[in-house]
């Protein structure tokens, strides 16, 4: 089953070894949990913390008398002496929900890393610094607002409109290259960046900052006002000020 929680309960012995440590071996009526990354978890009656566990590991076997789990010289066994309960159980990412998915009855939930179904396999990646508002776009999928120079209202899906491309429209040849005078064109690589149009004469690039341009620094690059305070587009300059009739 794809996305899912096995769980198994019984009398159990866990024993858990790696990392130099002498092997830790406790039994009772425990409750097992393998998650979808390979997270074992082994639980007893008191608090909440499990009493052993495995965080995705490299590798899970589920047998009928024991769960094993390994990930470099660290060893999770779990011996299951009287098995009272097994099953497996769909699972799936949790969030804030913020919209319906456009491909099953499931909900769109905000996770840590972007909006995920919880109903089938839909995915949209987000920034990072992305917020999910209640507009909607015209395919029906909730909007984002991000910061990127200006304040955009993008669809969750690029396929349907493209962060990349709307910062493009806005931004690219805006500014001059500081070392050659060419333009400095918006582009991809790995992240979104600001580069000089006459690479690889000129190697003159910038991180495009989160934030929103507020003027001209000093130095002639635009201005960013970010969450961290007020930047130039060249993270490493020091005169990062408003020119004169700036706002």
């Amino acid at each position: 089953m794809h996305d899912a929680i096995t769980v198994t309960t019984g009398e159990c012995t866990s024993t858990f070894d790696g990392n130099r440590v002498r092997a830790h071996r406790q039994r009772g009526r425990m409750t097992v949990l393998v998650k979808p990354d390979n997270t074992v978890l082994v639980h007893d009656a008191d608090g909440y913390q499990p009493v052993a566990w495995l965080t995705r590991a490299e590798s899970v076997t589920i047998e009928t008398d024991r769960i094993e789990a390994r990930d470099g010289d660290q060893h999770l066994r779990v011996d299951v002496h009287e098995e009272y309960a097994r099953g497996q159980y769909p699972a799936s990412a949790a969030g804030r929900p913020v919209g319906d998915c456009p491909d099953c009855a499931g909900t769109l939930v905000r996770t840590a890393d972007g909006v995920s179904c919880t109903g089938c396999s839909v995915r949209f990646g987000l920034p990072g610094d992305a917020t999910v508002i209640d507009e909607r776009c015209d395919c029906g999928l909730p909007l984002m607002r991000v910061e990127r120079g200006h304040v955009f209202e993008i669809c969750l899906d690029r396929e349907c409109e493209s962060m990349d491309a709307v910062v493009k429209r806005a931004f690219d040849r805006e500014w001059e290259c500081p070392n050659c005078g060419g333009d400095l064109r918006i582009l991809r690589r790995s992240g979104l960046l600001v580069g000089c149009e006459n690479y690889p004469d000129c190697d003159t690039g910038f991180a495009f900052p989160s934030g929103t341009v507020v003027g001209e620094c000093a130095c002639g690059l635009p201005l960013f006002d970010t969450d961290g305070g007020r930047r130039c587009l060249d993270a490493t300059c020091d005169t990062a000020e408003l020119t004169p009739g700036g706002p």
